[in-house]
């Protein structure tokens, strides 16, 4: 049976988070919640159903939530909408692609979506509520924070700690074995050697 489904913000990221739950099979979209002028209208055949608000009339019934808000500058709103889901007692889906290679050491937190050709390798450790978008590499031994997206193509290289609501950018690379503190920026393309060397 299907796990009933509730999305969190229907913009251009949700439409990728769309294509990944489809993929898995396991999930019932039952609509989207975003701002109320797109309350009647549809993304990709899926209804806009209510209000961020609206999470807690769904208290206590047998519904899961994923935040499909996208995250680059800050975390704030996907964090914002993961305690509120939290706050009222309800279930935060965890989503893996089928097309994703998770390796069965590896950790992925709840309300985390690993999406299509994702790599993440034995002893990683991935937190709750993440973005680890599409061809994005973890190697071994890394943890990556609660709150924080590893964009597109992304290379986190072994034991490397992302801390919590940390954004690391499309083709970024990081070395081995550095840190990058709390809500980090890590933009696209560049090569991160950690905190002290930037």
């Amino acid at each position: 049976m299907k796990t009933d489904l509730i999305l969190l913000g229907g913009g251009g990221h949700c439409k990728s988070c769309i294509d990944v739950i489809e993929e898995t099979r396991k999930f019932n979209i039952l609509g989207i919640l975003d701002v109320e002028s797109k309350i009647g209208t549809e993304l990709l055949g899926y209804k806009y159903i209510g209000i961020d608000k609206d999470i807690a009339l769904y208290k206590n019934r047998d519904v899961e939530f994923l935040v499909t808000v996208g995250q680059i500058r800050n975390s704030y709103l996907r964090k914002r909408l993961f305690d509120e889901v939290v706050t009222n007692q309800n279930t935060l889906a965890t989503v893996v692609s089928p097309r994703a290679y998770v390796s069965k050491w590896a950790t992925i937190g709840r309300g985390t979506i690993v999406m299509h050709d994702v790599l993440v390798n034995a002893s990683a450790n991935i937190g709750e509520n993440c973005i680890i978008n599409t061809k994005a590499l973890i190697e071994h031994d890394s943890v990556i924070g609660s709150h924080c997206h590893i964009s597109t193509a992304a290379v986190i290289n072994g034991d490397v700690n992302i801390l919590e609501g940390s954004f690391f950018g499309s083709n970024a690379v990081s070395r081995q074995s550095v840190s990058a503190p709390p809500s980090s920026f890590i933009k696209a393309g560049s090569c991160f050697k950690g905190e002290s060397e930037q």
